[in-house]
């Protein structure tokens, strides 16, 4: 339900997780680029996902409350990563058969282990696509969840076009999207200046980092709604999850903007990425997850 899994879980045309530089044509959880399918993003994504799973489930719970369907037949998660969010749909909607598209094989051979594993493999289906060239014949369609992959389309406003024709009339779409680089430490870390994490998203998003516009236009005029937009704050708890997503993120955004970030800074990150300092995150009690996501949801008119 992340997807898009972040960290760039959040997309805007040309985003990217946390730390990771925006290339054309790359992606991973959030849908249709590839970031090379490598196995420390597939664990960033999947840490990303349990985190701030309950706040996106309670985003779902308010957009089905509002605008239904009740008992849908066919959700999709668009853009799934390694299949969180899969499997949350599928056990939110337990009659529905759930369909995970992402363009990374990987990625989808995470979702349908993730749906073995769970007892859900006979409701879960993993199907490969560039969201880029087009949106596959998925049949009808009466959900569609996208969480921080819409922006990383390269023609979102034809994505959507298309998503009008597929989905059913009274269903819904829900659209996702993080607020940039997720946050871990106090304003005064006890490392260099304070601040650091706000100098880092200030970078981050200069670098087009987590880049979206306001949704509701492109979906009413895909045939969605009225489109009702709310804020989620999300929170995760600490522990050593949140200190090993703290360091998966934090070493991107150090290898990603190194020459955007200042001397000090950097060697603060260095500090908090170094098992033997006293700074070290894993180390650390006050690493606490914590992120804004944007949610847009609407019925097919």
């Amino acid at each position: 339900m992340t997807h898009h899994h972040a960290p760039d879980p959040g997309h805007g045309h040309h985003h990217a997780h946390p730390g990771h530089a925006p290339r054309h044509g790359e992606h991973g959880h959030d849908g249709h680029h590839d970031h090379g399918d490598d196995a420390a993003h597939a664990e960033l994504l999947e840490l990303e996902a349990r985190t701030f799973t309950p706040a996106l489930e309670e985003a779902l719970e308010r957009a089905v409350t509002a605008h239904g369907p009740a008992d849908p037949r066919h959700v999709v998660d668009l853009g799934s990563g390694p299949g969180v969010g899969t499997l949350a749909l599928a056990r939110r909607f337990p009659a529905a058969r759930v369909t995970a598209v992402d363009l990374s094989p990987r990625m989808l051979e995470r979702v349908l282990a993730g749906a073995r594993e769970a007892g859900l493999a006979e409701r879960v289906r993993a199907v490969r696509a560039d969201l880029d060239a087009a949106l596959p014949d998925l049949g009808p369609l009466d959900v569609v969840w996208a969480s921080s992959s819409l922006h990383h389309v390269a023609g979102p406003d034809a994505l959507l076009a298309r998503l009008g024709e597929a989905v059913v009339p009274g269903g819904l779409l829900i659209v996702v999207e993080s607020d940039g680089m997720p946050r871990f430490l106090p304003f005064d870390a006890g490392v260099g200046r304070p601040g650091l994490e706000d100098r880092c998203r200030e970078v981050a998003a200069k670098a087009g980092w987590n880049a979206y516009p306001d949704w509701s236009g492109a979906m009413e005029r895909a045939g969605f709604g009225p489109v009702e937009r709310w804020t989620v704050t999300a929170e995760g708890a600490p522990g050593a999850e949140a200190a090993g997503y703290a360091r998966l993120v934090l070493e991107r955004v150090r290898g990603a903007l190194e020459d955007q970030l200042a001397p000090d800074d950097l060697e603060a990150l260095e500090r908090l990425l170094s098992p033997g300092d006293p700074a070290f995150l894993g180390g650390r009690q006050d690493v606490v997850p914590r992120s804004v996501r944007t949610v847009w949801a609407a019925r097919r008119n």
